[in-house]
């Protein structure tokens, strides 16, 4: 199997302008191709395959207009093209939502590098047209790679790729490990492992203050420089928002790595099958209420950790029903409690059974197949 490897860059000065002109590029070509796309379509056209766009954009490259697409590696363009079909290509399959223009202030600066380009040596990297940058960690040599992508998250460069990966041999239990996931905790295990929220944690409060009071600080600088509709943007207030920008990086990091440390905990368990309910994401963000809760738990994150993880260790991962009633399910008498509400944190069944709301819905969760 492959596994992402993801490691940081200690470009220099110039160096760093060069990726910063890559990844404008890039963003720039994705945008041509998707108008390209739209245009062609509101014809009445049929798709355009990213072959076509390709041929077109090397004949603007002969252009005085365009020659400064010169400047950078040829693949980054043809990738940028590539995924903005193919992003059209998945909306009209309706597996995804129609995709939107990159912004030059909100879309995170990326581009692609060709494999065959991409060398590694001890603690050095070679960028196309870029040259050979200084790594925070040794990329293993002498192994096959896919998709290499730089990026920027907000303070420091990136190099993401894949690496082919063995599965691990290890011997399993027998145990049967049911998961499930919620707002009060992050998980709540069937074996009685507990994986607590961490958005309720010191840090992350402390942070996530500090986060409201710059956000109020540049709302208020951006008030006070305002020029009848126009907004001015200041020294002041680009100091203000990399400050915001690095402390979203921050709770970010906290976050995943909090899901690693999880997943991690979990699989090292050695179960020979792990049990999840089928996460509705997109419908349990419709709740103004819990949308924000649930967008900081990253469960469709904690989801996909695990189940990389799983095929790693040989781990069955299997997901039940969507309508399974796991939570209303007594796992004591089987009986199917209707009137459960979101507010009763204690399931109270009436064979006597007292248990953590929770908790029971895992021991059912374990029993999935059993009880189907």
């Amino acid at each position: 199997m492959i596994l992402g490897k993801k490691v940081r860059l200690k470009p220099t000065e110039e160096q760093e302008h060069q990726l910063w002109k890559s990844s404008g590029t890039a963003r720039w070509a994705y945008n041509w191709a998707l108008d390209q796309q739209e245009k062609n379509y509101a014809k009445g056209g049929k798709f355009r395959s990213d072959n076509e766009l390709r041929k077109e954009l090397t004949q603007l490259k002969q252009t005085e207009e365009f020659s400064w697409l010169y400047d950078v590696s040829n693949n980054i363009t043809k990738q940028a093209i590539k995924d903005a079909c193919d992003a059209y290509k998945k909306f009209f399959k309706k597996l995804a939502d129609k995709p939107n223009f990159k912004s030059r202030k909100k879309s995170k600066p990326s581009f692609y590098n060709d494999v065959v380009k991409l060398k590694v040596k001890s603690g050095i990297v070679l960028i196309e047209k870029v040259g050979w940058i200084k790594s925070s960690e040794q990329l293993p040599i002498g192994v096959n790679y896919t998709n290499p992508r730089v990026s920027f998250d907000g303070k420091y460069w990136y190099l993401s790729l894949g690496i082919e990966q063995e599965q691990s041999t290890e011997p399993l239990t027998r145990e049967v490990i049911g998961i499930d996931v919620g707002v009060k905790e992050l998980a709540v295990c069937s074996n009685g492992m507990i994986v607590k929220n961490i958005n309720k944690s010191r840090v992350v409060k402390k942070l996530e203050k500090r986060l409201r009071r710059l956000q109020r600080k540049v709302s208020r600088k951006y008030e006070l420089n305002k020029e009848g509709s126009r907004f001015v943007k200041t020294c002041n207030i680009i100091k203000v928002e990399k400050q915001i920008r690095i402390l979203h990086r921050r709770l970010n990091g906290i976050r995943t790595n909090h899901i690693h440390q999880a997943t991690k905990a979990i699989v090292k368990t050695k179960p020979c099958k792990v049990v999840m309910e089928t996460l509705n994401i997109k419908g349990m963000m419709k709740n103004r209420h819990l949308s924000k809760a649930i967008a900081q738990q990253k469960l469709y994150d904690f989801k996909s950790k695990l189940q990389y993880k799983c095929e790693i260790q040989g781990i069955e991962l299997v997901e039940t029903d969507k309508w399974f009633p796991s939570s209303k399910l007594c796992s004591g008498c089987g009986a199917i409690k209707q009137d459960l509400k979101l507010s009763d944190r204690v399931y109270k069944c009436k064979c006597g059974l007292a248990i953590d709301r929770d908790f029971n819905a895992s021991i059912n969760l374990s029993r999935y197949q059993l009880v189907v």
